[in-house]
C-alpha cells in the first residue's frame, strides 16, 4: 500500500524516533537528515526503516511535512537551515508545512513563525508542543517496520500534542495525509494564535522539570548529610505520591540534562513574558534561570552529563543521582578552594 504521506524528522532522539515508530506504524514514510550525528542515530535510524537523506535540500524537495524536534538551543537553528534549503530547492510541487514541537517559549516560537513569513512565506508554519514521554505500543502485537504497518491490533500510548496558528491540519487541502497526519499523532488545535501551544508546553514543562530540579536539590543534600534514607522514609510516609513520581523524573533526567539547561531558560522567558514574573533568558535570571544552572551542574559537572540514553551506567536510580551529584559538586568545590 502506497504511503499517506511522506514525514521529515528532525531529529531522530528519543522523542523522534517513538512518533518516526507511530507514523511507519500507521502507513507514512518517514526520513530524515542526520548528516553529522552520531553513529548512535544512524544506528537507530537503519534499524527502524527511517530513510536517511544526504541533505537539507533533498529533505524538503521529499517531505510533504517536516517536525522539528530538537534541543531547544537548537530550534531556530533548525527553521533556518529549513527556509535556506527551501529556497534552494526546485520543483516542490506541493505545500510544505513545518510543525514546531520543541520546548520554546511563546516569543520564540513567534520568532520562528517570523522567520519563515519573511524568508519562506510559502512554508506553512505551525506552533506546536509535545506533553509526555514518547509514543510507545502497549499491546503485545510486533510494531516493528517488517510487520504489516496498517495492522489494527497494535494500540499505542501517545503524549499529548497541543497545536497553534493560522494552518490547521485537520482541514488542509492540496498536501496528501493531513487528516491522517493530525489524526495519528492526535494533534489538538487550541488557538489560531501562533504561541499558545508552546506556552502550554512550558507550563506543563515548568510543574515536571521545576519538580525534578527540587527533588535533586533535596536528595543531594540529604545523601551528602547521611540522612538520605531518613529523608526516603519520611517522604514515604507523608507524601507516598510525591515520592513515587520522583523515583520515576530523577532517574530518567540525567541523559536529557543538557537539553534543559536551554528548556529552563526558554520557560524563565515565557514566565516574565506572559506571566508578568520577574526573570527572564540571562544566566540565574529568576526561579527558571536558577533551575537552569541547576540542570547545566549535572550535564557540565558530574558523571552524570556522560550519560546516554541508549548506554545507562550511572543514576538509574534516585539513590545514584543524589550520590553522583554530590560527588561532583564536592569536586567542584575542592577544585574552587585548591584554587584560591
Amino acid at each position: 500500500m502506497a504511503p499517506l504521506a511522506t514525514v521529515g524528522i528532525l531529529s531522530i532522539g528519543e522523542m523522534g524516533m517513538g512518533i518516526a515508530k507511530l507514523l511507519i506504524a500507521h502507513n507514512f514514510h518517514v526520513v530524515t537528515n542526520i548528516e553529522g550525528r552520531s553513529e548512535d542515530t544512524h544506528a537507530r535510524a537503519r534499524k527502524s526503516n527511517i530513510e536517511t537523506l544526504p541533505t537539507d535540500i533533498s529533505l524538503v524537495e521529499k517531505a510533504d511535512y517536516i517536525l522539528s524536534i530538537v534541543p531547544p538551543r537548537d530550534a531556530l537553528t533548525i527553521a533556518t537551515r529549513i527556509t535556506t534549503a527551501f529556497n534552494a530547492a526546485q520543483g516542490k510541487q506541493t505545500p510544505l508545512y513545518y510543525l514546531d514541537l520543541n520546548a520554546v517559549s511563546p516569543r520564540t516560537a513567534r520568532e520562528i513563525a517570523a522567520l519563515f513569513q519573511s524568508s519562506a512565506p510559502a512554508i506553512r508554519f505551525i506552533d506546536g508542543g509535545i506533553i509526555g514521554l514518547p509514543p510507545s505500543p502497549t499491546s503485545s502485537s510486533d510494531p516493528s517496520p517488517s510487520s504489516n504497518p496498517s495492522s489494527t491490533n497494535i494500540t499505542w500510548r501517545q503524549p499529548s500534542i497541543p497545536v497553534s496558528g493560522p494552518h490547521r491540519l485537520n482541514s488542509a487541502a492540496g498536501t496528501p495525509g493531513a487528516l491522517e497526519l493530525a489524526q495519528t499523532l492526535k494533534l489538538n488545535h487550541i488557538s489560531d494564535e501562533i504561541g499558545p501551544a508552546s506556552g502550554l508546553k512550558c507550563s506543563f514543562s515548568s510543574l515536571t522539570k521545576g519538580f525534578t530540579a527540587l527533588c535533586l536539590q533535596a536528595f543531594t543534600t540529604a545523601s551528602n548529610m547521611g540522612v538520605l534514607p531518613l529523608l526516603l522514609q519520611e517522604a514515604e510516609m507523608r507524601a507516598p505520591g510525591l515520592l513515587k513520581a520522583a523515583r520515576v523524573y530523577v532517574p530518567d533526567m540525567p541523559p536529557k540534562a543538557y537539553r534543559w539547561v536551554r528548556e529552563m531558560q526558554e520557560l524563565a522567558i515565557t514566565h516574565a513574558d506572559e506571566g508578568g514574573f520577574e526573570g527572564g533568558a540571562g544566566p540565574g535570571e529568576g526561579v527558571f534561570g536558577q533551575i537552569a544552572n541547576v540542570y547545566r551542574s549535572v550535564a557540565e559537572e558530574t558523571v552524570l552529563g556522560e550519560e546516554k540514553t541508549e548506554r545507562r551506567k550511572r543514576g538509574t536510580s534516585l539513590e545514584d543521582v543524589a550520590s553522583a551529584m554530590g560527588e561532583g559538586l564536592q569536586s567542584k568545590r575542592r577544585k574552587v578552594e585548591e584554587g584560591r
